[in-house]
Order: structure tokens, then C-alpha cells, then sequence
């Protein structure tokens, strides 16, 4: 049976204005995050997370020994913690955790590495903090689902520990765009088409290597990796990139969960105060992440 409320969603994108310059899609990004609000028990304390913008959010219910790293999506060219606030704090509270998210830097004024750099420094800032690596999540959206997995692989190779757990929401982890969902799925996405991921990726990569594995984690090595989770939408055309992704975590022995949803576009979490499967999958999300991070 059809979901009507992701059929009402799904008019609703179709009927935006659709901007074309990056300053105006930031702006616009920002505006629909902020219009959602955010929930009265939720505290945000803004920090300096060792030269990396960021803010803490947290619900009463949130065990201080538990965190989220949480890093937003965008295409590594918009959004920022205004778009992404109420998400991330109802990611966290879904966990109970507190969050801290992350307003990395953005192309095409700071191409890759930037944000790896930064998911990265924000990460030690957390270990610095006193809270222990198994008892962090990271968590992210979209590129930000991406660079979930390429902050693991580049905090590895600065000798790291790795966190506990991570939670890839819609993640792009293929900045060749390869997968055939892309051609497949078009008709169905209202949100994300192979033109735009190009034009994303050739703003981030700045004429770095496409392949390389801080920028697409598909050709990592994830082997040692913690328990993942992956989520994404039936309909998407960065459908692939998570098949893919599962495919790579799983043959290299680490444990992941694929959840593919039926009808869900792209990123629908963000949209859990008008969309009850958002709120099922920040559910499900947020119990895998308070079983495997949990204090014993």
C-alpha cells in the first residue's frame, strides 16, 4: 500500500523553485531546515572543536558518556548546522547521546580534503574531551554518509582508534557516480540526479584523484571497520552507492546492516516532523547505535 505521506512530501520538493546558484542553494538549504524548528527539550551549546565550528545538542534523556559525531549532507558544497539542527538532535536523541555536529568547511572555496580534515580534528577533539572511542557513533547524511566512512579510513591512517559504530544515511561514497541506479531510478528521485553529483564532485575534488579513498570510500580498505548501518530509499538514485558500500563492508568481515526502504527518497529523515517513516528510521538508526556504543 502507498505511503500518502510521502506521496504528499513528494509534491511538495516537486513544486520548490529550484536554484541554480550555490549562494542561493545555501540559503535556501538553511531556510527549510530552519522552518522545521527544534524541540523545546533540546540544548544546543556552540563549541570550538579544536578550529572546526560545531555545536553539542542534547535531550534530557541523553547519557553523557554516549556520543554522536554527526556530519551533515550537501554535496560537500551546501548546508550547514542550520539545515541539519533538528536532525542531528533527534538523531542523538534517538540514541540517547548527545551530538555534536559539525559545520565543516565547504567547496568549492575549500575542496577536498577540507571536510575529512575537519570531521577528522572535530574527532579528536571529542577523544580529548575524555569520552572513549567505543563509545562514539558517526553519523551522517548524503555526503556526510560518505565521509562517515572516509573520516574512519582517515582517522585510521593517523593512528587513530576507531569509533564504535557508524550510521550512513543515503551515503554517497562514489564520486564517479557509477552505479546503474543512477539511470534507473531517475524517474523516481525527485531530489538527486546524476548531473548534479557530478557537478558536486567536480566542485569538491578541485582536480584531486576521483578514486581516492578518502574521497570515495568505495575503495577503501574497511577491513577492522566497526558495525555499520545503512539506510536509503527505494527510489533513490544513490541507491547503488549503499548497495556497494554494504557489499564492500561485508566482504571485509565487517558487520553491516542494509535497510533499504521501500518509497523513501533521498535523505527522508530530515523530514521526520511531517513524515512518520522518517521518524521509524531515525528509530531503528538510534537503537543500533545505543546497543553497540552503550556503556556496559
Amino acid at each position: 500500500m502507498a505511503d500518502p505521506e510521502i506521496a504528499k512530501l513528494r509534491a511538495t520538493i516537486a513544486a520548490r523553485p529550484r536554484a541554480t546558484e550555490i549562494a542561493q542553494m545555501r540559503l535556501d538549504s538553511d531556510a527549510r531546515g530552519l522552518a522545521f524548528g527544534l524541540a523545546a527539550d533540546v540544548t544546543v551549546q556552540p563549541v570550538n572543536a579544536n578550529g572546526v565550528k560545531a555545536e553539542w545538542t542534547s535531550t534530557p534523556s541523553a547519557d553523557p558518556a554516549n556520543a554522536i559525531l554527526y556530519l551533515h549532507g550537501g554535496g560537500y558544497v551546501i548546508c550547514s548546522l542550520d539545515s541539519h539542527r533538528h536532525l542531528a538532535a533527534e538523531v542523538g536523541r534517538a540514541s540517547g547521546a548527545r551530538t555534536l555536529a559539525i559545520d565543516y568547511r565547504l567547496a568549492p572555496e575549500h575542496p577536498f580534503p577540507a571536510p575529512v580534515e575537519d570531521a577528522v580534528a572535530a574527532y579528536r577533539y571529542m577523544l580529548d574531551s575524555g569520552l572513549q572511542p567505543k563509545h562514539i557513533a558517526f553519523a551522517g547524511d548524503s555526503a556526510g554518509g560518505g565521509l562517515v566512512i572516509a573520516a574512519m579510513l582517515a582517522a585510521r591512517d593517523a593512528g587513530l582508534p576507531l569509533p564504535g559504530c557508524g550510521w550512513c544515511i543515503s551515503p554517497w561514497v562514489d564520486m564517479q557516480a557509477t552505479g546503474a541506479s543512477f539511470i534507473d531510478r531517475a524517474e523516481t528521485d525527485p531530489t538527486v540526479q546524476k548531473a548534479t553529483i557530478q557537478m558536486m564532485a567536480g566542485l569538491y575534488l578541485g582536480g584531486a584523484d576521483p578514486r581516492h579513498p578518502h574521497a570515495s570510500p568505495i575503495h577503501g580498505d574497511l577491513r577492522g571497520f566497526p558495525p555499520l548501518v545503512i539506510q536509503v530509499g527505494s527510489v533513490e538514485t544513490l541507491l547503488d552507492d549503499s548497495i556497494a558500500l554494504a557489499r564492500k563492508a561485508g566482504t571485509a568481515d565487517v558487520p553491516v546492516d542494509l535497510q533499504i526502504w521501500p518509497e523513501m527518497i533521498h535523505i527522508w529523515h530530515i523530514f521526520f516532523p511531517v513524515l512518520s517513516a522518517a521518524r521509524r528510521a531515525i528509530a531503528a538508526g538510534g537503537l543500533f547505535v545505543r546497543n553497540t556504543i552503550r556503556p556496559e
